[in-house]
């Protein structure tokens, strides 16, 4: 028994992924593609990519928004979890990093679920919610510029049905939000993003020690 979570020492962690991951060669081939080709630095771990797509089998998510896609990894951890009559929208503003989602999307066979969005993703949260998307999806991963979660946040709460599950991803940032000497934009942003889902009553909050620290928000 513990009363706190355990420090992962390299040899646990090690022990948690041999006992626990389950990642398809797929999966591996574009993680080793990804850091090859930029250092996969804006990359989840595969152990967040199994919690996720468990979430969406558990909650039974068919409707999904993701701001942030990169290289695709997150989105093919939940689109191959959902079902196949599901749809994933896709927000980013790089052609090149999507480029090597699409072919990794493709050759999952799961292409047709996913609708990419090339453009800012407050300009596409505000069209989906102009159309009359509000309260459709189940659930929302951001995983995107930390200086506009905020803004991100709001407008996924608005597209949320009640009892849609919101992720918000490094909310420990590596351990610098507990730095007070890191005076950096993004380090202030996420700092500011997880006080005020503290506070916030319209959700029930939890922010686990997984990957660089991943938060559940179930909107009330």
């Amino acid at each position: 028994m513990s009363n706190r979570t355990l420090t992962l020492t390299p040899p646990l962690y090690e022990y948690l992924c041999k006992v626990s991951l389950r990642e398809p060669k797929l999966f591996a081939r574009l993680r080793e593609e990804t850091l090859r080709d930029s250092g996969a630095t804006m990359q989840i771990s595969p152990e967040q990519g199994q919690f996720m797509g468990l979430l969406v089998e558990l909650t039974g998510a068919r409707n999904i928004l993701e701001i942030g896609t990169y290289t695709g990894y997150s989105s093919l951890c939940m689109a191959l979890a959902m079902p196949e009559d599901g749809r994933l929208v896709c927000c980013d503003i790089s052609e090149q990093w999507t480029g090597i989602a699409r072919r990794y999307w493709t050759e999952a066979g799961v292409e047709d679920r996913i609708r990419l969005h090339l453009a800012p993703a407050l300009e596409t949260l505000a069209k989906l919610l102009a159309q009359g998307s509000a309260a459709t999806f189940d659930m929302a991963f951001i995983d995107a510029d930390k200086e506009h979660y905020p803004e991100y946040y709001e407008a996924c709460l608005q597209l949320l049905r009640p009892g849609g599950l919101l992720l918000a991803d490094n909310t420990l940032w590596s351990g610098r939000v507990i730095d007070a000497a890191d005076a950096n934009a993004s380090t202030a942003a996420i700092r500011r993003f997880n006080l005020m889902l503290h506070d916030d009553a319209r959700i029930t909050l939890s922010l686990l020690p997984i990957g660089d620290g991943l938060t559940l928000a179930l909107k009330k």
